[in-house]
């Protein structure tokens, strides 16, 4: 991202959901958007991980490594997402185990050569784009939760005006003095609202920062069949076709 942009669409947790993807991208490129770029966890939850991978070199986007990515290219055993509910690592095992054996050779490779952090900037603003946090890959920053001296913190240490961040799955935006915070959501699978639609991020620097939250609505039940088809498991096909 050395090139210094207008308006760019920042999008997480693609989790294999390889129809969210194509809409995501179509809106974003029929919205202006002149970088596209995917803060990680290209698979996990989602069904035959390859099909993502064709989109994002069609498109141009400019990936960078998630905590799914990173273990998949190092050939770890655990995805280490940071939870620490059982049943959560259950399934977190479950998915993982499921697109390791599912995602060539070649594609775990590639991921290994994305970055773990992109910086450049959108107007005025210096961008600093992270996975989880700009101090470790798989925290999870919640609107609830995170304190607005901590954001500052992060903001002012690793000289940023913007910070882009995903692993949550939950979009928020928060402004402070010394810049913003926007988790851009994920586009992998809804965000437990009862929507099927996902969610990314469009940022315009115009003159002064811009932040829109943007649904893609995308064909969930066929992505619903095909889970089926793969034998994931059936609260993963749930949360695609309820939003919950």
């Amino acid at each position: 991202m050395a090139e210094v942009f207008r308006r760019i669409a920042v999008f997480g947790g693609v989790y294999s959901n390889h129809l969210a993807l194509r809409e995501t991208l179509r809106d974003a490129v029929a919205r202006g958007a002149e970088a596209l770029f995917c803060l990680g966890d290209l698979g996990a939850f989602g069904p035959n991980p390859d099909k993502a991978f064709p989109l994002l070199q069609e498109y141009g986007v400019r990936p960078m490594q998630g905590n799914y990515d990173m273990s998949l290219a190092q050939g770890r055993d655990d995805c280490f997402s940071g939870y620490t509910d059982p049943r959560d690592n259950y399934f977190a095992r479950l998915s993982y185990q499921y697109t390791f054996r599912n995602t060539s050779a070649g594609h775990k490779a590639w991921m290994g050569t994305s970055p773990q952090e992109i910086r450049g900037k959108l107007g005025r603003y210096r961008v600093l784009m992270c996975h989880g946090s700009p101090r470790q890959i798989n925290e999870f920053l919640w609107e609830s939760t995170t304190p607005d001296g901590l954001i500052q913190k992060f903001l002012q240490e690793h000289g940023a005006d913007i910070i882009c961040c995903t692993h949550s799955g939950i979009k928020w935006h928060r402004v402070l003095p010394a810049g913003h915070l926007v988790n851009v959501g994920a586009i992998g699978r809804p965000e437990n609202d009862g929507r099927t639609n996902v969610w990314y991020a469009m940022l315009t620097a115009a003159p002064d920062l811009q932040v829109e939250f943007v649904p893609v609505g995308y064909e969930h039940e066929a992505l619903a069949r095909a889970m089926e088809g793969e034998n994931l498991p059936a609260e993963f096909v749930e949360t695609i076709r309820t939003g919950w």
